[in-house]
């Protein structure tokens, strides 16, 4: 183990959107900056994120942005404060890049990409002298305090000003989110929130051989899913060999993992025509269909086949099918019980982390003073849509500027 080094600097833990945003923010109050990465390169998850199209944030209205927090609406609510969707635009436009809003609100650079934004990002970064080491890995602190760094030379040894954790949640462990930190944080005595999967998939107890082999990675699309106590959402998602996933159901996932933990089960509600009012469906179903069987009487009266009709085959009782009411009833409200989140690594992102009343209000450790959290290590969730990375980059921003009131700077 090499001497520690005792420098007037700032170490940043972790090259995601969060770290990085923290580095530029500390640069360009002219401290030295450090930022150490243990992956080959920075912005793993975030390039990959982007490979179907760079959703940077979102343009809907300022109430309903902050509603998509849940319980955490107060606290992303102040993280936003200064730096918010529409300051998100600004600072991409900065870096050169156009941006546009989707039909569906969302909003995206001009060319959909993620690696643009992110070399753009790297060469202002450098030109501002911020110091980005790869394959450093975290192992913590020594009992002196200094932070400890396994690098590819040897185990390595700082002694920073101060230090910015940003080292992202548990889901996607190939690309540097495994939530390794968490041991390192409970052993200097913090107390970590669990890390769950969030915006994921969920098992079924299970399908038939016939709808797994038929129609696993099939997309239902033009359904609309709910709970028995909330509205439900119109949209899509997919049948997968031993659940269901995608943009629907990540939309639900919080609520529908929470009540799986609650409960032992979550019952789910398919409307498989959710633009078919329900009389319409039951007079449909009342028409005599004669020699025809009941396959060719759902397709010709309500244009339902393929998966959508192999899934109510699946889950409807044989019985509701010579009874109009109730199988209306089920094509509206189709019944699935969910018995599992998928496992945290194949979770988009992830809920739980550093609850924030561990952290100050500049989001220093009250057990760690001069050590500051920012990003997805932090216990909150958001949907896919551009909340992750907006909710990122402002908690990077304010971390940074909490750093900086601590060292005295203005």
């Amino acid at each position: 183990m090499s001497d520690v080094t005792s420098t007037p600097m700032v170490a940043i833990i972790g090259g995601g959107p969060a770290g990085l945003m923290a580095a530029e923010v500390l640069s360009r109050a002219g401290l030295a900056v450090e930022l150490y990465e243990r992956m080959p390169s920075v912005g793993r998850k975030f390039l990959l994120a982007g490979i179907g199209g760079m959703n940077i944030t979102h343009a809907e209205a300022h109430e309903a942005f902050l509603s998509r927090y849940g319980t955490r609406r107060a606290e992303i609510g102040r993280l936003l404060e200064e730096f918010d969707a529409q300051a998100l635009r600004q600072w991409v436009h900065s870096l050169g890049i156009d941006t546009f809003v989707g039909s569906s609100g969302r909003v995206f650079p001009a060319d959909m990409k993620a690696a643009p934004l992110l070399r753009a990002w790297l060469r202002r970064l450098r030109e501002a002298g911020v110091q980005i080491h790869t394959r450093h890995r975290w192992l913590g602190w020594d009992a002196d305090g200094a932070l400890c760094l396994a690098t590819a030379a040897g185990e390595r040894r700082i002694r920073p000003a101060a230090t910015l954790l940003a080292l992202g949640g548990g889901s996607w462990a190939r690309l540097g989110s495994d939530g390794a930190w968490v041991a390192l944080l409970e052993a200097r005595g913090i107390a970590v929130t669990p890390l769950r999967p969030a915006n994921c998939g969920f098992d079924v107890a299970g399908w038939s051989a016939h709808l797994r082999e038929r129609f696993a990675g099939a997309p239902l699309k033009n359904v609309a899913l709910g709970l028995d106590d909330g509205p439900a959402r119109q949209g899509e998602f997919v049948l997968t060999a031993g659940g269901i996933e995608g943009s629907l159901v990540y939309a639900l996932s919080a609520t529908i993992r929470d009540r799986i933990e609650r409960e032992g089960g979550a019952t789910v509600f398919i409307d498989l025509l959710p633009r078919h009012a329900p009389a319409r469906v039951l007079a449909a179903l009342r028409k005599p269909r004669g020699s025809r069987s009941m396959a060719r009487h759902l397709h010709g009266q309500l244009g339902l086949d393929g998966i959508k009709a192999a899934l109510l085959r699946e889950l409807a009782p044989a019985a509701a099918f010579v009874e109009p009411e109730r199988l209306a009833g089920l094509i509206k409200a189709l019944p699935l019980e969910l018995v599992r989140p998928r496992p945290l690594d194949e979770a988009i992102s992830s809920a739980g982390g550093v609850p924030f009343e561990a952290l100050d209000e500049n989001l220093m450790l009250r057990e760690a003073p001069g050590t500051f959290c920012a990003g997805e290590m932090l216990d909150w969730e958001a949907p896919t849509g551009g909340y992750l990375l907006t909710a990122c980059f402002a908690g990077g921003r304010a971390a940074a500027h909490g750093l900086l009131r601590w060292l005295g700077y203005r």
